[in-house]
């Protein structure tokens, strides 16, 4: 009886033994950690580390627009064009190389063309002092053309939107986070194919899927201050330049680099990320 109990026991032990060793191997086994994810199936952690541009310089991917870079740089895309020298529209090439900073250093060579510049400038200076008696009733040129310049009106901000409308129904299932790396927008529910809205009148100023971790994405401008954009879409119905009006169907609900089907929904207000929440409608 008891050689039996002690064979039941070594049994049991050895069982034991076999399971912790299994279980051991299976975690030693796993190469890569499991994926970040926010609640409620949202953009990844490290897709939206991916996403984001930062350091002095950035070259321009084939299907990038301008308005796409300084929304990846967070940076208000007026901003981005005079750091540049690029005048509206704001064309953009691949391979093209922009300055992120003001303050990062010129090349050698344009920094040598500006020191020209201004030696040049200070010996044309000289002259319009020994003119100034000749030109008494009349001025000087270069002094009326530069007041000319500076009474020009600046260009006008904080332009209002008179009305912004949900960009589509459902349930408001991740919020807006002022993290660092938290939730930009807000994300809504709903099912493959439901209807994408637009917010409020605006042009189409990128759609593609050249930006990673939004999938296809359309972005508007709605005027100088505003901007709206609408992430993860299955198809898209609507094309750069295009005027569209509030309440039109610009694209069609889907998962595209998402966990779930959803819209995930931005504002940017001069660059920056707004609560779209305190422009919808409640």
């Amino acid at each position: 009886m008891k050689t039996r109990w002690k064979n039941s026991v070594f049994t049991v032990n050895g069982i034991i033994v076999l399971i912790l060793l299994l279980v051991v191997s299976g975690c030693s086994s796993r190469n890569k950690p499991a994926p970040v994810v926010d609640v409620q199936g949202s953009l990844p952690l490290s897709q939206r580390i991916k996403n984001s541009v930062s350091g002095h310089e950035y070259i321009v991917k084939k299907g990038e627009t301008l308005y796409s870079i300084a929304w990846r740089a967070d940076v208000d895309v007026r901003s981005l064009a005079a750091i540049n020298n690029i005048k509206a529209p704001y064309h953009i090439y691949p391979d093209q190389k922009l300055r992120l900073r003001q303050d990062y250093p010129a090349t050698a060579k344009t920094a040598t063309k500006s020191k020209n510049f201004n030696s040049s400038k200070q010996k044309v200076i000289k002259k319009p002092i020994a003119q100034k008696k000749k030109q008494e009733y009349g001025g000087n040129k270069v002094e009326q053309k530069t007041s000319k310049i500076a009474q020009q009106p600046k260009a006008t901000f904080s332009q209002k939107i008179s009305r912004w409308r949900w960009p589509a129904n459902g349930k408001v299932i991740n919020k807006f986070s002022t993290a660092k790396q938290g939730n930009k927008g807000i994300d809504i529910a709903g099912r493959r194919g439901d209807s994408v809205q637009a917010t409020a009148d605006g042009i189409v100023v990128y759609a593609g899927d050249a930006l990673q971790g939004y999938g296809k994405l359309i972005i508007v401008k709605h005027n100088d201050d505003y901007l709206s954009a609408y992430a993860h879409n299955d198809r898209i119905l609507v094309k750069e330049q295009q005027v569209v009006k509030a309440g039109q169907n610009i694209a069609k609900m889907g998962d595209t680099d998402a966990e779930r089907v959803m819209l995930h929904f931005e504002v940017r207000f001069r660059g920056k990320s707004v609560n779209p929440m305190k422009y919808l409608p409640k």
